[in-house]
């Protein structure tokens, strides 16, 4: 299990990485949500999160005892989910209009920005 998250995580990041250089809007998007993930996958690998105690020092102790849960690379997941949503979001908005103004999903086509048709 150990080596098989690790491997995942680089699959992920290679298949987002090859979508994100093909030409065509959807497929752009995928490979920013497959990238996504892999970061997301990445940080809950490095974090080695367990099952155990919260992280919470009682009174008179001057350590948390053994095992408990680290909450920074949760709470670094839990961000990275959310701006991963907001990319998400907002690449599909560009990429939807962009196709409304030049009525192409082809990155090759769009060599021509001059001619921006007003609506």
């Amino acid at each position: 299990m150990e080596i098989l998250l690790p491997l995942l995580v680089g699959i992920l990041f290679a298949s987002g990485l090859y979508l994100i250089l093909h030409r065509h809007f959807f497929k752009l998007i995928l490979g920013v949500i497959l990238f996504g993930l892999g970061t997301n996958l990445f940080l809950f690998v490095i974090g080695r999160l367990t099952r155990g105690n919260t992280a919470i020092i009682d009174n008179g102790d001057k350590m948390a005892a053994e095992p408990f849960a680290d909450p920074v690379p949760q709470a670094l997941l839990l961000t990275a989910i959310v701006i991963g949503f907001g990319i998400q979001a907002f690449a599909i908005v560009l990429i939807k209009r962009v196709y409304q103004a030049f009525g192409t999903n082809d990155l090759d086509d769009l060599d021509k920005t001059d001619k921006i048709q007003e609506e």
